[in-house]
């Protein structure tokens, strides 16, 4: 049995979730033997699948998202880093009940890029999602050197409120080792960078923006694609309508910028975490995530996890807290069965206030159906 399921948002962390589902399994069959393979898409939790496969945990303290400090991680084996957007930039490194729409800086996230250089990393992987930032990269750009500047030649402010003031980009500062290292850009997100499809319109209302903020916003990232555009020439407007471009704020323009490459965030970590080895031995294959909806159908963990089993010849199932979709959905994207906390617990507050043991009752319940 293979185990390869992301978090349950809110209650479980991909790698509970392994653990849960292990031990549930091994009630019904006490000799059963089980892989755990914690995944992630890219986004939180990205830093931990990659530990909890093998990589080394490198922490260190960089700027949060509003300028204090915070201590992040990225993953490390051999000379391929794991880097993690959330980690430094993201909403969890907010105050609770804090937005800070506009001025929210991606600068941590370069410091962790950074990092990752020092350590010698040839291939960086870097995962995106779950930003509180909408700044198209520039504080990361300005952590690996480059400088943005108003009228004044003076730095602009931070955040996407800040680009309303610029005046001129200057890439020539930037770290000279990016130009030799792999970047991959892992995202679940295909967003241009503006626009109605763009990083505010589509994702600034998460991040506490009012619909005022999101026209700012997304005027400042036009302004600072066209400034780009006469620092660099055209590929900096091509980025800009790129897929992946509006990700994270628009990071993944940004780190087109540097010359990354678009993957789809899982596929990237099933490489990574070596999963065609794993699924090659397994006899079932078990993911799953807190909520199996529409979103997940369009490049969530689960989905890629069950395309790449199904594309080995094993059958897949799913464990959820949550499933709003029709059995024929789930039948196109691969899943046999799908096994929701509420099957077990019907009291949807007892699943996310128990979920480890309510999911430990659901694996007994798939190892009943399937081992025995």
């Amino acid at each position: 049995m293979l185990v390869a399921a992301d978090k349950f948002k809110g209650s479980l962390t991909a790698v509970e979730v392994a653990e849960r589902v292990t031990a549930g399994l091994r009630r019904a069959a006490p000799d059963v033997e089980v892989v755990a393979l914690p995944v992630a898409d890219g986004g939180d939790g990205t830093v931990d699948a990659a530990v909890a496969a093998g990589f080394e945990r490198r922490e260190l303290t960089v700027a949060g998202p509003l300028g204090h400090e915070v201590t992040a991680a990225f993953a490390l084996r051999g000379d391929t880093a794991v880097v993690e957007m959330a980690e430094a930039s993201g909403l969890g490194r907010l105050p609770a009940g804090t937005f800070a729409p506009l001025t929210a800086s991606t600068y941590g996230s370069g410091e962790l890029l950074r990092a990752a250089l020092d350590a010698g990393a040839a291939t960086i992987v870097f995962g995106v999602g779950g930003s509180a930032t909408t700044d198209g990269g520039a504080g990361m750009l300005t952590a690996l050197g480059a400088r943005f500047l108003d009228a004044d030649g003076e730095p602009v402010g931070p955040g996407g409120g800040g680009l309303a003031t610029l005046a001129r980009a200057d890439l020539s500062g930037l770290d000279p080792r990016l130009a030799s290292v792999r970047l991959v850009l892992a995202s679940d997100v295909d967003n241009p960078l503006t626009g109605p499809k763009g990083a505010a319109a589509v994702y600034g209302p998460q991040k506490g923006a009012s619909p005022d903020e999101v026209a700012a916003l997304d005027a400042g990232l036009t302004r600072y694609a066209e400034v780009l555009s006469t620092a660099v020439g055209g590929r900096a407007a091509d980025y800009a309508a790129a897929p992946g471009a509006g990700a994270a704020g628009g990071v993944g323009y940004g780190a087109l910028l540097l010359g990354a490459r678009f993957r789809a965030g899982i596929d990237v970590m099933l490489d990574v975490l070596g999963f065609t080895a794993a699924v090659e031995k397994a006899e079932l294959v078990i993911t799953g995530e807190g909520s199996l909806d529409e979103q997940t159908l369009h490049g969530k963990a689960p989905a890629g996890v069950a395309a790449a089993a199904r594309a080995a010849g094993k059958e897949v199932v799913a464990v959820c807290g949550r499933l709003a979709l029709q059995p024929e959905a789930l039948g196109r994207a691969g899943f046999r069965r799908v096994y929701p906390l509420t099957d077990a617990e019907p009291d949807v507050a007892v699943c996310i206030a128990e979920a480890g043991p309510v999911l430990e009752r659901v694996a007994e319940r798939i190892g009943r159906d399937f081992l025995t």
